[in-house]
């Protein structure tokens, strides 16, 4: 069970998806509704979350001008124009956590007081079911307690790890993109199952249940993923014989050049925002 969190009002600008998994994540881990603010234009969404969450629904601005941390949770194309609305508001001394995919902590510092403490977050969808996975990056006036209070507002979701920024679009690749790779391969999988004569609904409990399995192994054992493959595969098995056509039609290389292409697409979204 998780500690109960402490701390300054945290205002979640941005409702969406993310913004609720965070908010709704805070709570759970012990922090107070009336601790937490939300910014939110849209009226219905702001009803629904003020009853389903018990928090106060406001505007951007007064969201800003009230909370001590704001999470920033909107689509990289919008940050400028959240920022822009908000920096008229925002004063040294606030935290500011960015959780935009490519968006840099340089690009929301420039518009924003000088002395604004900045922190990058790459969060990824199982943060829904509280096992995300979250890399912060510190910005030019950021501390220790800043990171500290990003690590433990994502903490509310799953796991936080440190890392330098310029490792954040390998880290958007890999983790962030990371989720959509798994889909495709449980999707290829069940498609495989249903083509071999298993019914749609037995094909996905066996490939569901094999990938928790599998990754709950890889956690709880710390064994390198060769060490647990090797044990799988018996020598001339079922499983080398899938290998074998898997390392024939270069998936492995495949794997490679996709995440390259993500990092690049990070890099490029960080260069139009810059």
């Amino acid at each position: 069970m998780r500690e109960p969190l402490t701390g300054p009002t945290v205002a979640i600008i941005g409702a969406g998806v993310m913004g609720e998994t965070l908010l709704s994540g805070l709570i759970r881990a012990g922090r107070r509704a009336d601790d937490l603010l939300v910014g939110e234009k849209r009226r219905e969404r702001a009803h629904e979350l003020e009853e389903r969450y018990g928090v106060s629904v406001v505007s951007n601005v007064d969201a800003a001008q009230k909370a001590g941390t704001l999470v920033l949770v909107v689509k990289p194309q919008d940050m400028g124009d959240v920022l822009d609305e908000l920096a008229p508001v925002v004063r040294p001394g606030q935290l500011v956590v960015s959780l935009a995919a490519g968006i840099t902590t340089s690009f929301v510092e420039a518009r924003l007081p000088e002395g604004v403490a900045v922190v990058r977050v790459m969060p990824n969808t199982p943060a829904l079911v509280d096992e995300g996975m979250a890399a912060i990056s510190r910005g030019s006036h950021c501390d220790e307690s800043h990171l500290a209070e990003a690590e433990s507002l994502m903490a509310s979701t799953g796991k936080v790890i440190r890392v330098p920024e310029r490792q954040q679009d390998a880290v958007t690749a890999i983790s962030g993109s990371g989720p959509g790779y798994i889909f495709f391969v449980v999707e290829a999988m069940i498609e495989a199952g249903v083509h071999l004569g298993l019914p749609r609904g037995t094909a996905a409990e066996l490939v569901v249940q094999t990938l928790v399995g599998s990754a709950k192994l890889l956690r709880d054992t710390g064994e390198h993923p060769v060490v647990l493959r090797e044990r799988v595969t018996s020598p001339g098995g079922t499983t080398a014989a899938a290998l074998r056509q898997l390392e024939e039609h270069k998936v492995r290389a495949a794997f490679l050049v996709a995440i390259e292409a993500a990092r690049d697409r990070s890099r490029a979204l960080a260069a139009g925002m810059d």
